[in-house]
């Protein structure tokens, strides 16, 4: 990591990992942002009770996360990003960021099918490229949850090709993001109250 000093806590309970100096682009060039992330990692707790709720299209972890963000002034954000070539235009649809704020992206990953990933990076690379963001941050779950899934009878919910940090890094080792400065936090098993 670069010489960012990233707060103990944050550390104790995230796995944590940047490509391209993407947190000292956040702590430089986003530092209010930078701050954000830290309020709303810091807060968080994986509860018991949220791991055994029932699923749905988007689980009470992830919403949890989006939410306090979208508190904290960020929202979805989708694009309208076209190419011209002479006259002719190209559309080059992205997908959707879960949230957005001053040029920062940031994708919850919680339990999705890991091919998520994919669509996350290739997005970050576009909108890096068209300078429509700055930095990439993805929070996701570490791999050592998965014994606190299957302690808890979830482990088949939660398997191995669903997202977590172990399928993430090699896509982005592979160069998935491009040129993007990219931010990964893993939730840690110390995030973890039973509640």
């Amino acid at each position: 990591m670069t010489g960012v000093t990233v707060p103990r806590q944050i550390k104790r309970f995230y796995e944590i990992h940047e490509w391209r100096n993407a947190l000292a682009v956040l702590v430089a060039a986003h530092p209010k942002e930078w701050n954000d992330v830290l309020t709303v990692l810091g807060k968080f707790r994986l509860l018991r009770s949220d791991v055994l709720a029932p699923g749905g299209r988007k689980s009470r972890i992830a919403n949890k996360l989006d939410g306090h963000f979208y508190r904290l002034g960020w929202v979805e954000k989708g694009f309208e990003t076209s190419i011209k070539v002479d006259e002719t235009v190209y559309e080059t649809p992205t997908h959707k960021v879960d949230c957005f704020k001053n040029r920062v992206a940031l994708e919850v990953e919680w339990n999705n099918k890991d091919p998520f990933f994919d669509r996350d990076l290739n997005n970050f690379r576009l909108l890096f490229e068209l300078r429509a963001i700055d930095v990439g941050v993805i929070i996701t779950r570490c791999d050592e949850l998965q014994d606190i899934f299957d302690r808890l009878g979830k482990g088949k919910k939660y398997g191995s090709s669903t997202t977590h940090m172990s399928r993430l890094l090699p896509r982005i080792e592979g160069g998935g993001g491009g040129g993007c400065p990219i931010a990964v936090f893993g939730i840690r098993g110390r995030t973890y109250v039973e509640d």
